[in-house]
């Protein structure tokens, strides 16, 4: 993986109809699993979602999802709330930016689309998915082949960098 690997991951929000093998599901989980953790307490849990009437569901459900309805997959990227209750979040965030990096790296295409702190989204998202109460849902990720390419970018703006203070 490189920079470049970085710099190509875009959002992708259409697909082709191509399914997603389960060693490259696999490999997205790793690297999931692969991100920094606080205390290395890994509070995350993860669902593969796959069954296109899931899909549709969360689809019909989340405002900005409806590409999900043509995702091969979706990976939603929980924390245990038990396990870590002040840090999930930012672990959560770590996991879902290396699958999605992964993603650009496996040839893939996804978009994230944001559940936690929407307590309705967390509410609905829960019951579709049967999430327990101690856990709670930061992300969902639509997942599939790219329909559609964007072009490799970096987003540096040097009026955002402040060097030894503000």
């Amino acid at each position: 993986m490189s920079l470049e690997t970085i710099f190509a991951r875009r959002s992708i929000r259409k697909y082709t109809d191509q399914g997603i093998g389960e060693d490259d599901i696999t490999k997205l989980l790793e690297a999931g699993m692969a991100a920094p953790s606080s205390s290395n307490r890994k509070p995350w849990h993860f669902i593969v979602i796959r069954d296109r009437e899931t899909l549709g569901k969360l689809a019909d459900e989340h405002p900005h999802g409806k590409m999900l309805y043509g995702a091969a997959a979706a990976i939603a990227v929980c924390g245990d709330t038990e396990i870590s209750p002040d840090y999930w979040v930012q672990d959560c965030s770590a996991a879902t930016e290396n699958i999605l990096i992964a993603v650009a790296e496996l040839g893939l295409g996804a978009v994230w689309l944001a559940c936690h702190p929407r307590a309705e989204r967390i509410a609905t998202f829960r019951g579709i998915l049967g999430i327990p109460e101690h856990v709670s849902i930061l992300s969902l990720i639509s997942i599939g082949h790219p329909a559609e390419e964007k072009e490799p970018r970096t987003q540096y703006d040097k009026t955002r960098v402040h060097r030894e203070s503000w």
